[in-house]
């Protein structure tokens, strides 16, 4: 009996250290989102950046008070994706997303990352630089 015993709580220690150690893996290898952003007098900028993703397509949403903008789907490049965000003219031309320079309200932008079926993989909230 107490070799059975044995057995058994050898067999749930076992058990225990392996989902221990795979939660911390998994945890090591979670998706990360950054968002910076800048708020002028006459301008707004938001920089929505994910890693450690599945390679595949992505849009992303930044909010602000009651402002809200989207930019399209695009492909990851390995396991990140960049989104930009601007009021300034030539970073729109240069691909940005056009945003008002009032955008950014209360000093703060949450920011997602959505996968191509409209799902939120990660999202997050950043206090924004103001000159």
């Amino acid at each position: 009996m107490k070799t059975k015993m044995l057995k058994i709580s050898t067999l749930l220690g076992a058990t225990a250290i392996f989902f221990a150690t795979s939660l911390a893996a998994a945890d090591a290898n979670a998706a990360g989102i950054r968002i910076k952003c800048e708020k002028k007098s006459n301008r707004s900028s938001i920089s929505v950046d994910g890693r450690n993703l599945t390679p595949g397509s992505y849009s992303a949403v930044v909010k602000s008070g009651d402002n809200k903008a989207v930019a399209e789907l695009k492909s990851s490049t390995g396991d990140e994706v960049e989104f930009d965000f601007d009021s300034d003219k030539g970073d729109i031309v240069a691909g940005a997303v056009a945003i008002s320079p009032i955008f950014i309200q209360g000093g703060k932008v949450t920011g997602q990352i959505k996968d191509a079926d409209g799902f939120i993989i990660i999202e997050g909230t950043s206090s924004c630089r103001v000159r």
